[in-house]
């Protein structure tokens, strides 16, 4: 009889909050490995700061923005969930899913420039952590849009998305906290 009282105290919501905190963990640990071993390599040897030297502080500045203004528009569209305002919350997703491509398409184009310049991952070990760890965190900003845009497609037609835009907001903050990390170790350390 206790066993039904407890089981039913997990709602859906409660197993999809737990459930990204356990995907937060352990992306927690594969981007803390990585980080750990660019700092490590990077103390270990010298010459990184002259390639580190030929990235877009700029660039990266205004992805910054980009990234951080995402965070806020997240935090919008759950408020606007949370307010039975779907159109708001409709809208949001979209600005969120189309700053997340903005970032993409900032990135792609500084991958561009730097493989123009025949900085390739293979050019040394400053480009393979460089293309690792932005490359990865890619990977999670395209899983992030992919989310929030499904989200904005069920909220047009009217589907509950509700505690659904909170989950994606937690992995969505995530995403951005890392490139808060990378952010200086590569762009500003040199």
């Amino acid at each position: 009889m206790r066993m039904a009282v407890v089981s039913e105290q997990f709602t859906p919501a409660l197993r999809g909050k737990i459930a990204i905190w356990f995907v937060i963990a352990s992306e927690v640990m594969i981007f803390g490995t990585a980080v750990g071993s660019y700092i490590l390599a990077r103390a270990a040897s010298p010459g990184w700061s002259a390639e580190a030297a030929h990235l877009s502080t700029s660039l990266a500045t205004i992805n910054t923005f980009v990234l951080l203004t995402s965070s806020m528009t997240m935090a919008m569209a759950f408020d606007a969930y949370q307010k039975a305002d779907q159109r708001g919350a409709q809208r949001f997703l979209l600005l969120t899913t189309l700053l997340g491509l903005t970032f993409l398409g900032i990135k792609s184009y500084e991958y561009t420039s730097h493989i123009m310049e025949g900085a390739v991952p293979w050019s040394g070990s400053f480009w393979s952590f460089y293309y690792a760890l932005t490359g990865l965190h890619m990977l999670h900003v395209i899983a992030g849009a992919i989310v929030n845009f499904i989200l904005f497609l069920a909220a047009g037609r009217g589907l509950s998305t509700g505690y659904r835009i909170e989950i994606a907001g937690l992995y969505w903050h995530f995403v951005d906290i890392v490139w808060i990390f990378l952010f200086p170790l590569l762009y500003l350390s040199y």
